[in-house]
This record gives C-alpha cells, structure tokens and sequence, in this order.
C-alpha cells in the first residue's frame, strides 16, 4: 500500500517540512505514532519507501536523526534487507521470480525476453526509466510457476512472449 500525502490529515497549526516536501508529513505521523522508537527503525524504513518510492540518503539521514541513530546504523540495516532500495524505480516494475519450479518453467527467458526488449539487466532501471526489472529468489508461489509481478499484480504461468505482452501493455498504459 503506497501512502499519499493526502492520506494524512491536516493540521491547522502544523508547519510544512523545512525541506518544501510534504511526502516527509507521513513519515513524521508515522515517527509520532511510534514515539520516535529506535526499535522502529525498519518499521520506519518501510513507511519512508512506500512514501518516496526509494531511501534516498536524505531520507535516511532524517530517519536517523529522528531516532536519534547513527547514520551508519540506519545505512547498515537498510543494506542488509534487499527489501529496500537506494535508486528511484522506473513507471513500473516487473518482478520474475528464478525461484527452482520456475527457473525450471523458464524464467531465465522471461528475463532475457523483457530485457532485450526494453534495454535494461535484471536489478536496473531503462534509461528512459519506464521499467525497472528484477528478480526474486522465490516469490512462495511454486505452484504457479512461473511467476510475474508486474506493478503489484502477479501473473501465474505465463511464458516470455505473455509477459512481454504484460509489460508492453502496462508500458504504453494500459492495465497490468
């Protein structure tokens, strides 16, 4: 669930962030409703991405300051859980997951598939930055492998040339 800034009421009294960015007014009712809890950090990590879309360094600066954290600690957790990411993601995301059952089912040509048609590597964005790709370890659904989540929504059993046209759909606007 991706918050807006519409999403969190207004306060008549409330001054806007020192930094013109209202997208930080979620994260600052998020850090009160914790009270600034430094065991929330990655609760908090979470709440900042689903907010900017990524964890620019300034987010993660004005995280550790309102926990009162070193910016190493804040740097260290977010590295380590592949959950987060550092770089703006393109219009849509494509997710493949290379789990076994559907490495097995043919993943490996979705990914390449995807790629060539849209220039880009597993883990990047395009240079147009319509489409982030990625893979996954395993997305837990073995069952309907192979598996596509594209923009949020998970494709099951579907081969190179569905997901292109998947991706192509989503690409031009249509729905995913």
């Amino acid at each position: 669930m991706t918050m807006t800034v519409d999403d969190v009421p207004s306060d008549a009294g409330a001054e806007p962030h020192p930094s013109g960015d209202d997208r930080f007014a979620i994260v600052d009712k998020h850090l009160k409703r914790v009270r600034f809890a430094q065991d929330q950090l990655i609760e908090t990590l979470h709440v900042a991405q689903d907010v900017f879309g990524y964890l620019s360094e300034d987010v993660l600066m004005y995280v550790a300051r309102a926990l009162r954290l070193p910016p190493s600690m804040v740097y260290g957790v977010a590295t380590f859980y592949q959950l987060f990411t550092f770089e703006a993601p393109g219009d849509h995301g494509c997710t493949v997951c290379t789990g076994t059952a559907c490495f097995v089912k043919g993943a490996d040509e979705i990914v390449q598939a995807v790629g060539d048609a849209y220039s880009v590597l597993a883990g990047a964005t395009s240079d147009d930055r319509r489409l982030t790709l990625k893979t996954a370890r395993c997305l837990g659904s073995c069952g309907l492998a192979p598996v596509v989540v594209l923009d949020g929504v998970v494709h099951a059993h579907v081969g190179a040339a569905e997901t292109l046209e998947l991706v192509n759909a989503a690409v031009a606007g249509g729905v995913a």
